[in-house]
């Protein structure tokens, strides 16, 4: 599940070749109109009143650029940036060692934040609020809490899972935005930009090819955009073609709506075997042989955004848009014109 190509995570090979095609400044920055609009604001402000910006916390699904957008915002503050996550920060001491170092401005990226242990989380509250640190000195009955003075910083925390944050800190971020996913043509300015920096031709409307495949997810658009260069040098003669794009992504198995062969296989497994459903989750999981965990925090969501799956009280459901895509005809549908006149 991992290694699926139009998986929003990020992989080992993702990482060279994002940092050379992220963005360095707002200006720059494609997309998510709201909160980079937002931000300007809030960045400006904090600049002329020569103050720590407000902590933010960027949430929504992988790939969408919270990363980028903190190494934006340390950008156009002109301070420095300290990146870690929580999964990586196991005691408060370690979180002590990291804010002790920060200077005056900095920005503190926590990638994964509600994976923040919870001993680390308290540990982090007044420094969040007072930028201050409490620590105790001592074990038993000598012992004693000692208050040292942080300088104002900024912490962005970044997460795909919002809700599980506890509430007392999210109550201490003053800026929080949602990022949602891109559109089309967002998405084709963004593939043809990365074309451009890794010095690949394309030509005609190879960039939406592309694009209407990524999931709305600039991470798997520049996934795609390497593969289908692969393609170009070994099948073509360079030059990135519409027609070249399309059966390339064919043939890594990637549709037209960016579905690959898991989303058509539990797809085609709820239609032949549950005549579309309702059926419950731990039957789908049986049924294709993965995790219920993983269908619903990996296949679901992106199946329920474009309209071919719906949960309902029953079970899931394919819907007849479902139907449609794979070629499939729709139960009851033809019965249903008639009765309509249609």
């Amino acid at each position: 599940m991992d290694e699926r190509i139009i998986s929003a995570n990020l992989m080992m090979d993702d990482q060279a070749v994002e940092l050379s095609l992220r963005p360095r400044y707002l200006a720059e920055y494609i997309g998510q109109s709201r909160v980079k609009e937002n931000l300007k604001v809030y960045i400006e402000a904090a600049k002329l009143r020569k103050e720590a910006l407000d902590h933010v916390l960027l949430y929504g699904p992988p790939g969408l650029g919270k990363t980028t957008l903190s190494n934006i915002i340390a950008n156009e503050l002109g301070v420095n940036l300290r990146t870690t996550s929580g999964p990586a920060i196991e005691r408060a001491g370690d979180l002590a060692a990291i804010l002790t170092n920060l200077q005056e401005g900095d920005v503190l990226f926590i990638d994964e934040i509600h994976r923040l242990h919870r001993t680390v989380e308290e540990v982090l509250y007044p420094a969040m609020e007072d930028f201050a640190l409490d620590i105790m000195i001592g074990k038993g009955p000598s012992a004693r809490s000692v208050r040292l003075d942080l300088p104002p910083f900024t912490l962005i925390g970044a997460t795909t899972r919002a809700g599980l944050l506890s509430a007392p800190l999210r109550d201490r971020f003053g800026v929080m935005s949602r990022l949602e996913f891109y559109t089309v043509p967002e998405l084709a300015y963004i593939v043809s930009r990365a074309a451009d920096i890794l010095e690949v031709e394309m030509v005609g409307e190879a960039a939406e090819e592309i694009a209407l495949r990524s999931r709305g997810t600039p991470r798997i658009a520049n996934r795609l955009l390497k593969r289908v260069r692969d393609f170009a040098q070994v099948r073509g003669d360079g030059i990135i073609t519409n027609q070249l794009a399309s059966s390339a992504l064919e043939l890594i198995q990637v549709d037209p709506r960016g579905l690959d062969q898991i989303d058509h296989k539990m797809l085609q497994a709820m239609i032949t075997s549950f005549r579309g459903g309702p059926v419950g989750l731990d039957t789908i999981a049986a049924t294709i042989g993965e995790e219920g965990q993983t269908i619903e925090d990996v296949y679901e969501p992106y199946l329920m955004q474009i309209g071919f799956l719906q949960r309902t009280p029953r079970g899931r459901v394919v819907t007849p848009k479902a139907y449609r895509h794979l070629g499939l005809p729709v139960p009851g549908e033809a019965s249903g014109s008639d009765e309509t006149g249609g």
